[in-house]
């Protein structure tokens, strides 16, 4: 009872005397709205606004609805039993339409009199009542000196008793005792019930409305009724298992029981149990203990996650301490069938264990019952574990694991090789990406406008989808020079206030949520709103969007297939073939490894790169470069098999001896000019700034060229031929100045020559041969930031034309 709110007490009209709930009709939670029907006060449903019975009425009407609500009812229907309306008559009235307990609608009838006139007559005189009800739960009055019960209760007997219905050995006065009361809508009656039990419902009601649940009269009255029925002294010793947990009535029960163990649980009530509700510790879900066999190592463990736990933060607690605790109930179960005393005296164990152990998890491993990385985590975690023991002094005299030995460690050896990075490598192809926004209007209609904004905004800016859920109203701010930045919380590494620039087409997607939101929430203060709000149990809009991964599968899985150019090879030749998509690829943390990528493939620093992800080590974002380097590496593998000298004549040598080749010049043995690659040593040793024949590259045998340099080539010649134009004119230089810098005819023929063999080399292969080609250019210009060479005046980049099109568009 403490524990109550005296405010959510009146709230419901709560009297300690009459025992009974009233369920406010306009609040946002407890509250439903009232029938549309005239001189109707039940509750409606949702989708037409009428209640269950007038819905009826103008199902079988075939009229208008808006007619319906204003004609067709022409009486009044009202919620429960009043008193007779003569007044201080102490009797209930018989219906709403008569407003007369029995005795006074007799007299009336006799009179022949109408309500009115009867109510001013001398002889409508107030009559005593009979006495309440003799059911323990209900509240009103009876209607007849000669039956115990109000109308609807004896009504109610001889029903039951004419049906057999009785359980047998149920007397009389254990059926007063366990009946229900009589169903009034937005009422529920809690007499009948010990007082303990009372205030426990009080409680659960109170606390499920302050986090924001709906709580539906027609689910608490059934629920009160099962407890009075059990006859049982307090609401935790209520029995659920004996019927349908399905029910929600029966679940809401659940809930409340979970309330009531919160409210009495601490950290200190829960670290000696087997199993912690982290409720105790502020965080969601339970810890489980009871899978380490072992008593000493199942307290050890204990002890070192009640000094974790409050060191740790964001929303995966539980879950990330659990995960460690199962590898220590995985070393639990390598001693248990290892050891002669099952690993139960600290003394006997030892570095034999441990090496049982390790050798254990690589047979996991390799039968296939764990992962690589789950190998890796599990071995991390219990060495990180037994450290801990001892730095926690766990292992002294007195304490759970007195006389362990200093060798029953894990050693950094001992730890198997972490497996191929996995965080990178898993973004979405441009055409899936394509795809997938072009069909966002799909996914609102099959899920909701929050679950759109949400997936468009983890393909626009990159953010775990935690995060994304998360964003409060006022997100979208700019920074001194008007440009937008997202406001967000990284709440995997708790660094709140992070800022990440956006564009504007972004900006304009929040913008309009945020106009939503505002419309759908008036009352609510900005600083309290979400952007993406909750669509239920949150009449307030503080409570986040949930995870929209099972809407998103739902959409993936409703769209076509997804194709995807892909090179496989056929009788000996690669070939380009429209493949569809792994759809299991296309998930919510994918748009983040997509976003890093893009940025990687652009190359944008390493450095620029982190910061755009928050990402805490480098480490972490440079494994995007790796995959970048991967993909580079497969397209100069392309377009080695089309290199030419400064004739132009191709360069046929063996395929595993160019590529072995191209990869190292391409890291230490070559730099790059303006329209090709040197091999000229002193030049590559002073980074290209060496040139001998002053970038007469046309001229040098250390030159050479490839498919992707033919939009350099190109602005090379136009370059000649300008300055060429340029010099023959009325420039003002000496003559000896304008010959050594007029380009000669020779220089000019040769780049026109070298073009004409690049062109017709390209127009020779076959369409598969050029997609493929072309694919590979893109990727290599696109990693190409830096060129080096005889300085030029910057112009557009001309792109290599097929067809009338542009496959190789410039970075």
């Amino acid at each position: 009872m403490a524990a109550l709110d005296p405010g959510f007490l009146a709230l419901l009209r709560w009297d300690w005397d009459l025992r009974v709930l009233h369920f406010p009709s306009d609040h946002p939670i407890l509250g439903s709205p009232v029938c549309r029907a005239e001189n109707c006060a039940k509750p409606s449903g949702l989708r037409t606004g009428l209640c269950p019975s007038c819905r009826k009425r103008w199902e079988a009407s075939g009229q208008d609805i808006e007619h319906f609500t204003r004609e067709y009812i022409r009486f009044t229907r009202s919620i429960g039993i009043m008193p007779c309306t003569i007044t201080d008559c102490a009797r209930p009235w018989t219906t709403s339409v008569s407003r007369l307990c029995a005795t006074h609608l007799a007299q009336r009838k006799t009179l022949a009199m109408t309500l009115e006139e009867f109510q001013r007559h001398p002889g409508a005189l107030p009559l005593p009542g009979f006495g309440p009800c003799q059911v323990a739960a209900c509240y009103r009055e009876r209607d007849l000196d000669a039956s115990p019960y109000c109308s609807a209760h004896a009504q109610r007997r001889r029903w039951q008793e004419r049906k057999g219905l009785l359980p047998a050995g149920l007397d009389e006065n254990q059926w007063r005792l366990t009946a229900p009361a009589v169903s009034v809508a937005g009422e529920i009656s809690l007499r009948g019930l010990p007082p303990l039990v009372v205030a426990e419902v009080l409680y659960g009601l109170q606390l499920r409305t302050a986090k924001g649940v709906r709580t539906r009269d027609d689910l608490m009255r059934p629920a009160c009724n099962y407890v009075r029925s059990s006859r049982a002294a307090s609401l935790e010793s209520v029995d659920l298992s004996a019927v349908d947990s399905n029910a929600g009535s029966i679940q809401l029960l659940g809930i409340f029981q979970k309330y009531l163990r919160r409210l009495s649980i601490s950290p200190e009530t829960e670290r000696v149990k087997d199993v912690w509700d982290l409720a105790a510790f502020g965080h969601a879900g339970t810890l489980r203990f009871d899978r380490i066999r072992q008593p000493s190592l199942r307290e050890a463990t204990k002890i070192w996650a009640y000094d974790s736990v409050p060191r740790r933060r964001g929303g995966s607690v539980g879950s990330t301490t659990q995960a460690m605790i199962n590898s220590i109930a995985m070393l639990s179960d390598s001693l248990w069938l290892q050891r002669k005393d099952h690993g139960q005296v600290n003394t006997g164990l030892g570095r034999l264990d441990i090496l049982s152990f390790v050798n254990r998890m690589v047979f996991l491993t390799q039968d296939g019952q764990i992962s690589p990385n789950h190998h890796l985590h599990i071995c991390r975690s219990v060495r990180r574990i037994l450290n801990r023991w001892r730095t926690l002094s766990l292992t002294r005299v007195g304490q759970p694991l007195d006389g362990l030995p200093s060798d029953f460690v894990l050693d950094q050896e001992d730890l198997p090789d972490p497996p191929e990075d996995r965080e990178a490598g898993r973004d979405l192809p441009t055409e899936v990406m394509r795809q997938l926004c072009d069909n966002l209007g799909l996914l609102e209609s099959m899920s909701t406008r929050e679950v759109r904004v949400a997936v468009e905004l983890m393909i626009d800016t990159g953010r775990r989808p935690d995060e994304i859920y998360k964003l409060h109203y006022d997100c979208l701010q700019r920074d001194p020079d008007g440009s937008l930045v997202l406001l967000y919380d990284n709440h995997k590494a708790y660094r709140l206030g992070r800022r990440l620039p956006i564009g504007a087409a972004t900006g304009g997607v929040i913008t309009r949520q945020q106009e939503r939101v505002r419309a759908r929430f008036p009352d609510t203060p900005v600083t309290e709103l979400r952007l993406l709000p909750a669509i239920t149990s949150n009449p307030m809009g503080r409570k986040p969007l949930p995870p929209v991964s099972d809407r998103h599968r739902e959409w993936i899985d409703a769209l076509p297939d997804f194709l995807v150019p892909t090179t496989i090879e056929t009788d000996g030749l690669l070939v380009t073939k429209m493949l569809p998509f792994d759809r299991a690829k296309i998930f919510c943390y994918a748009y983040r490894h997509t976003y890093a990528q893009r940025h990687a493939d652009a190359g944008i620093e390493p450095d620029v790169l982190r910061k755009l992800m928050d990402h805490r080590q480098l480490s972490t974002t440079q494994a995007y470069y790796r995959v970048r380097e991967e993909r580079t590496r497969e397209a100069v593998d392309r377009i080695t098999a089309m290199q030419f000298d400064r004739h132009g004549s191709r360069i046929w040598r063996g395929v595993q001896e160019v590529l072995d080749s191209e990869h190292l010049r391409r890291s230490v043995g070559e730099t790059p000019v303006a329209y090709g690659l040197c091999t000229e040593p002193t030049n590559v040793t002073a980074g290209g700034k060496a040139c001998p024949v002053r970038f007469r590259c046309l001229g040098c045998g250390h030159f050479r060229t490839d498919i992707s340099y033919l939009p350099d080539l190109e602005a090379y010649l136009t370059d000649l031929r300008r300055n060429r134009e340029r010099l023959i004119g009325a420039f003002d230089a000496d003559e000896w100045a304008k010959a050594e810098a007029m380009p000669s005819d020779e220089e000019i023929g040769r780049v026109k020559r070298l073009i004409d063999r690049v062109r017709t080399a390209l127009e020779d292969l076959t369409q598969e041969e050029k997609a493929q080609i072309m694919q590979a250019v893109d990727l290599v210009r696109r990693g190409r930031t830096t060129l080096l060479g005889m300085p030029r005046i910057g112009q557009p980049e001309p792109d290599i034309h097929i067809g009338g099109q542009s496959p190789c568009p410039s970075p």
